[in-house]
């Protein structure tokens, strides 16, 4: 039969699909609680889509299972499959307890079906070629192991604190280190042994603790090792070293490079001359080689050849040929168990225990709700919902995720609800009852133009609806300026200069952007929609990332690729002083139907803004001024090789980079008239909240 199943269609399911596709290995269903989602890769799939693995496994049609679902549910959905003797196929972690990897071995074992775990980096390719390599022994026997995991964390930048990997201080070992723990595990032997030091606990969210450092000193079963796992850091490096008798093996995971030092039969200065050059020609070498690969892939002359996706491709190829001979994959359920057994150990030994966090006292069940925010508890909404609370009203906030909240969402009057935009039933009942909503949710969404306008305008017409069926007095839906054109132009933009008319030729964010903008404007004509649109300028301040991509984008954190020279001011606004326009349009009267740019009176460019912050910070920041043309003509070059390729995508447009300069000049004197808004004006105090902040 040979047919696969995959449950859950989320990001990392994408690439599983891209790779079985690669394989020539059919998938025959796919099973997803999210019908869109479960359509969409089963589309792309040819596959069957499932609401549940039991109506996938009444319909039958494969023996082989890739459980992709979040790492809580991989225990109950692997043991089903397994149970139904199917061969499962589980993204890391195998499970997020000991406890549970007994029952998935118990269970593969009764049910007679082979249990893998997705561990791809020790497939990749420059971890195989050290592996490669070590057991040539032209270098020797080895001694010792040492691995340096220094990497970025999204999440973390983000403060997207409701992650799983965030909610109990071990689970960061099981989302991130077993990805070094199962490469030192394979080169050192089973761990046997092990001391561990943990560096310093933040506090995330009340009573919950995060250790973002630990230092392992490690005893394999065949060879000692040494492991320095770090996470959230602003320069990622992640190297793996083998020690041996007659020289030393580097491989160096991010850059895709491996180097050997090793003695040639020179005396000692030529020696050293022609080591230090084989090393370099080995680097060279290396970086050529991806940069071909990459070339070639981005032509179409040859499939996805990135490490990542290598990785992925020959840890999946190699569980599906076991299966095909009848054999336990070398990364069985018993290295997967391994893996998280030791996870356990070093959260048991180095990792605070929580903190019992302060119990939210109930909600004052007899106070009316005054306010209903929805996406109350991302980083506008957190300042928003402290400034409603400190003008004495009873909020009622909605968010897709509900975890490790700060503690102003522990108020009485503060009442939660978990919901998402797009969903109607779930809006109701977080707006039921509060005269006035603020939409500060964009609802998600990415995989191009459909999705994002799926997910934002749909969301936005979802709660219009509900405002109009609940009869809200107001709601104030905070936008964005990237709603408007921003380039050059002789008059100022105002709250009166309506969204771009050439927003189509925009990319995603901002043309749908300008859709929710014309929709909503249109419902309140046509309907009487009761909303006020607030559109916030480049919002700084804490609780957000540094480096805000207003300025440029960053390839990496250090370099800031501006999007013109730099010299023009930029509509920077404090977060506070965007929470407190928000208050002024729940107040205000006789707004509704109207538009507010949300701009401060301190505007620096984006040299002055990245040299404050490289200050701050004390960092080697540095901003790289760039011309609109320029970079339009950049992606014009990237845009003819994929027609040449056959890819279907739109023509850049050079009027989305000149917006993206935002040389357009802002006068907010409607937002000041109407809202009663006063934003900050004092430059000292402006860079002491938007930069200062972060300095250490």
């Amino acid at each position: 039969m040979n047919g696969i199943c995959l449950v859950g269609a989320g990001v990392i399911s994408q690439s599983h699909a891209a790779a079985l596709r690669s394989l020539g290995r059919r998938v025959v269903a796919v099973v997803d609680p999210d019908a869109a989602a479960a359509q969409r890769l089963a589309q792309a799939t040819g596959a069957a889509a499932h609401a549940s693995v039991a109506a996938a496994l009444a319909a039958g049609g494969f023996d082989r299972a890739h459980v992709l679902v979040p790492p809580p549910a991989h225990g109950e959905t692997a043991l089903a499959l397994l149970g139904a003797g199917i061969h499962v196929l589980a993204e890391k972690p195998l499970a997020v307890s000991s406890v549970e990897c007994a029952d998935l071995l118990g269970a593969a074992r009764r049910g007679g079906a082979q249990l893998g775990v997705n561990q791809n980096f020790v497939h990749h390719p420059a971890f195989v070629r050290l592996r490669r390599k070590v057991e040539s022994g032209a270098l020797g026997r080895p001694r010792f192991v040492s691995c340096l995991y220094n990497v970025a964390l999204r999440q973390l930048q983000a403060r997207q604190f409701g992650h799983w990997m965030f909610r109990e201080p071990g689970n960061i070992l099981l989302e991130q280190a077993v990805h070094p723990l199962s490469q030192v595990a394979i080169l050192a032997g089973p761990i046997r042994q092990f001391r561990a030091l943990a560096g310093p606990a933040t506090e995330i969210a009340p009573g919950v603790p995060f250790v973002p450092e630990v230092t392992l000193t490690l005893e394999g079963e065949t060879l000692p090792a040494q492991l320095r796992f770090a996470v959230g850091q602003s320069f990622p490096f992640w190297q793996v070293t083998v020690v041996c008798d007659d020289g030393v093996i580097i491989a160096d995971i991010l850059a895709n490079r491996v180097a050997t030092h090793g003695h040639t039969g020179w005396l000692e200065p030529v020696d050293a001359l022609l080591s230090g050059l084989a090393l370099a020609a080995g680097a060279a070498g290396d970086s050529v080689a991806n940069a071909a690969r990459y070339a070639a892939a981005t032509l179409h002359l040859t499939g996805r050849g990135d490490p990542f996706f290598r990785s992925m491709r020959a840890s999946i190829a190699a569980f599906h040929e076991a299966v095909d001979h009848g054999r336990a994959p070398a990364l069985d359920g018993t290295f997967g168990a391994g893996l998280v057994g030791l996870c356990e150990t070093i959260r048991d030994q180095a990792f605070p225990t929580a903190v019992p966090a302060p119990v939210a006292a109930a909600p004052l069940e007899a106070a009316p709700v005054h306010v209903a925010v929805l996406g109350g508890t991302g980083f506008i909404g957190t300042h928003v919902v402290r400034q409603l609370l400190g003008a004495g009203l009873h909020v009622s906030v909605m968010a897709r995720n509900l975890q490790n909240l700060p503690a102003v969402f522990a108020d009485p009057r503060v009442v939660l609800h978990q919901g998402d935009i797009r969903d109607k039933t779930a809006v109701a009942a977080a707006i039921a009852g509060a005269p006035v909503v603020v939409n500060l949710a964009h609802g998600g969404g990415g995989g191009g133009y459909e999705a994002v306008r799926d997910a934002m305008l749909g969301g936005a017409e979802t709660v219009a609806r509900a405002c109009r069926a609940a009869g809200v007095r107001r709601l104030v839906h905070v936008g964005s300026i990237a709603a408007l054109y921003l380039g050059p132009q002789e008059v100022a933009v105002t709250g009166a200069t309506p969204p771009d008319p050439q927003a189509e030729t925009r990319a995603d964010y901002a043309r749908v952007k300008a859709e929710c903008d014309r929709r909503l404007l249109a419902l309140h004509a046509a309907e009487g929609l009761p909303v006020v649109i607030l559109r916030p300028g480049l919002v700084v301040g804490e609780g957000t990332a540094p480096l805000h991509s207003g300025l440029g984008f960053c390839n990496t954190e250090q370099h800031c690729i501006g999007w013109n020279g730099g010299g023009n001011p930029l509509p920077f606004v404090l977060v506070d002083d965007v929470a407190a326009a928000v208050l002024g349009a729940i107040r205000a009267e006789g707004i509704e139907g109207r538009c507010y740019n949300l701009v401060g009176d301190v505007r620096p460019n984006a040299r002055t803004y990245v040299a404050a912050l490289a200050e701050a910070l004390r960092r080697p920041l540095r901003y790289h001024p760039q011309w609109p043309a320029w970079l339009w003509l950049e992606d014009v070059g990237k845009w003819t090789i994929k027609r040449l390729t056959g890819r279907q995508v739109p023509m850049p447009s050079r009027r989305d980079f000149l917006s993206r300069g935002m040389q357009a000049t802002f006068d907010c004197t409607d937002a000041k008239r109407d809202l009663g808004w006063r934003p900050e004006a004092d430059t000292a105090r402006f860079f002491a909240r938007a930069v200062r902040v972060y300095a250490s």
